[in-house]
């Protein structure tokens, strides 16, 4: 399984839930490299003013703390976004659509699915319509169904592949 792309705020969380090295309470890298990169300073402090607002960390000195509530958004996150390794080769044909409409309010969900799809060598047509080849993984199509996203999901085998190229 690969590591997941995350928003901002969620990459901050997971940091602080699971940190590693930390210089003034700022996740760092074994080189000593904010954690945070390639982010802009700015997105950082909107992120973390957000977070802080909304009671999923606190600052205390110069450290950030994961609250309760932030504990538990993250435990929710990782049990729930899985990622699976793309068993595509890159050349190989693009021959399935798929096409999605996940409700707003799982909007995680949706991202999720389409940071799979890229993983998985798709290319997005629209941000609803992808097409990539086929056929998908069983265990991401079960993984699909347990996230109750079945409904939300039509996949359509095309007759000749699709050319990125144009």
């Amino acid at each position: 399984m690969l590591s997941q792309k995350m928003s901002i705020e969620n990459k901050i969380l997971k940091l602080l839930f699971e940190p590693a090295y930390k210089y003034k309470g700022m996740p760092i890298s074994v080189l000593g490299l904010p954690a945070l990169l390639p982010y802009k300073k700015q997105s950082i402090t909107n992120s973390i003013y957000k977070l802080n607002k909304n009671g999923y960390i606190s600052k205390e000195n110069d450290h950030f703390l994961l609250l309760p509530k932030g504990r538990k958004y993250v435990e929710n996150k990782k049990v729930k976004m899985v990622t699976f390794e793309s068993p595509f080769k890159k050349e190989s044909p693009k021959n399935l659509l798929v096409m999605f409409d996940i409700p707003e309010d799982k909007k995680a969900e949706r991202e999720w699915f389409r940071f799979q799809l890229k993983q998985f060598g798709y290319n997005m047509i629209q941000r609803s319509v992808w097409v990539g080849p086929s056929p998908l993984p069983k265990e991401f199509l079960d993984y699909i169904k347990s996230l109750n996203l079945k409904n939300c999901i039509k996949t359509f085998k095309l007759e000749k592949p699709y050319n990125t190229q144009n």
